[in-house]
């Protein structure tokens, strides 16, 4: 016999959400950083109303969606400006897609972000997507996603040898720029630069974290470039951390250890901010006496190309990676099913010098009100036929990727990579990418007016 449901009983069991002390108790319970109170009301009181139902009637426990659904941000610190302006493309689109969006501080922990997207599942979400501080932890990740029918995305980071295709459907994304042409092209333009000026000299970098992918492959880069240039040297490095205040620190003891030091390669922006304000405070002039290089074409980066402190950047648009990553989470969440090819993704990066920056700025930094991407053009849901990458973006080739760390003994590329390329898929994804690759990367703003 069916059990009848008490409807009377069934809302004298909910909590009082409209009691502040009650939220308060909830959220202070929960790792809620990044979601409101109003954010949580609505997820936490369908989700309370759906399992009481679903008590009621002996059913499993079920969960509902958000009307819009939900899409997460996972960073590993938000302290950093790539990380606030990859945020800030995620949530233009979820603006423009019409859906919710949380950007979440990981506060540079790694079980942090586990928490984060654990409380993820539980609301419904369409998925999140994460810059995560271990790589390590996806595995995690992908068995959360895997049992919550959550789609999740990573970019930078990831446990070596591990992708999308080991992980299952769920991990739908791993995307990345292609850091070791673009930090070689930003240190040629410093070697070069000091070769014209000095005739050559000592120069020293920052590091990221050791043993990331992208430190890794920002140092291959940066190490290639020095066969052209003979008159240069790498004399000295330490690690920077993808920090500010970590870089400043480090290019105060490197300038105390090298006495005749001309140029400073960095990892990123926010590191070349860093090095800037160590070479002032030793009374020298950044531009002049030290040229100094860094990576990801943050706001910061470009206007210190503009005034002279810094000399190049590789400019791969913090904001394009959030709204790419974003817009992927919602296509896959509605029905898109990305080719093996698809999975795994690389793009080019803008090298940002005195000569473009006026450009670059105008589109990405000083942009007003007029967004840099055509948002809903990134949708193969929404735009089914003339979706625009907007980014020259194509397929990671695995056996690439992971240069600098041993293979595991006995690997195999994953079998849907391999039959890719057997198939002639994967010269098929390169090609429709390329067709579709209309909105330039480092051309104007396709909502600036002509």
């Amino acid at each position: 016999m069916a059990k009848r449901f008490d409807i009377k009983a069934f809302a004298r069991s909910l909590p009082r959400f409209e009691e502040k002390r009650v939220v308060d108790t909830y959220m202070e319970r929960l790792d809620t950083q990044g979601v409101s109170r109003r954010d949580f009301l609505a997820l936490a009181s369908a989700g309370a109303a759906v399992g009481a139902a679903c008590a009621a009637y002996g059913l499993p426990t079920a969960a509902v969606a958000s009307p819009n659904g939900k899409v997460a941000y996972l960073a590993w610190s938000a302290s950093t400006e790539y990380n606030q302006l990859v945020s800030k493309g995620a949530e233009a689109v979820a603006k423009e897609y019409g859906f919710n969006y949380a950007f979440l501080d990981g506060q540079i922990d790694s079980n942090r972000q586990l928490n984060q997207f654990e409380q993820l599942t539980t609301q419904d979400a369409q998925g999140g997507f994460f810059n995560i501080l271990d790589g390590s932890a996806l595995k995690r990740v992908a068995t959360l996603a895997s049992d919550s029918n959550v789609y999740f995305g990573a970019i930078w980071d990831s446990l070596a040898w591990y992708t999308p295709f080991d992980a299952g459907q769920y991990y739908t994304l791993y995307a990345v720029p292609e850091e070791r042409a673009a930090h070689r092209g930003v240190t040629e333009v410093l070697l070069q630069k000091v070769t014209d000026k000095f005739g050559g000299g000592d120069i020293v970098a920052l590091t990221g974290t050791p043993g990331n992918w992208c430190e890794i492959a920002r140092n291959a880069g940066r190490d290639s470039a020095f066969a052209k240039y003979p008159k240069t040297r790498l004399v000295d490095q330490l690690p920077g951390k993808w920090l500010r205040e970590e870089s400043l620190k480090a290019t105060e003891d490197l300038l105390t250890r090298n006495k005749n030091i001309v140029g400073i390669v960095t990892q990123n922006d926010d590191e070349a901010q860093g090095a800037i304000a160590a070479v002032r405070q030793a009374g020298l002039v950044p531009g002049e006496d030290i040229f100094i290089v860094g990576a990801d074409g943050t706001s910061l980066g470009a206007r210190a190309i503009a005034r002279g402190q810094q000399l190049a950047t590789s400019g791969n648009s913090p904001v394009f990676t959030g709204a790419f990553m974003a817009a992927r989470i919602y296509d896959v969440s509605h029905g898109f099913k990305p080719k093996a090819p698809e999975r795994m993704l690389y793009w080019n990066s803008t090298i940002v010098t005195p000569d473009n920056v006026d450009g670059y700025i105008a589109r990405y930094v000083d942009n007003g009100a007029v967004e840099p991407f055509d948002y809903r053009r990134l949708s193969r849901v929404l735009h089914p036929d003339d979706w625009d990458p907007q980014a020259d973006l194509f397929p990671i080739d695995i056996l690439q990727h992971w240069q600098g760390y041993p293979k595991p003994e006995g690997y195999e590329p994953p079998a849907a990579y391999t039959a890719s390329h057997a198939s002639g898929e994967w010269a098929a994804v390169t090609k429709d990418y390329a067709d579709h690759y209309k909105i330039k990367f480092d051309g104007p703003s396709p909502n600036s007016k002509a």
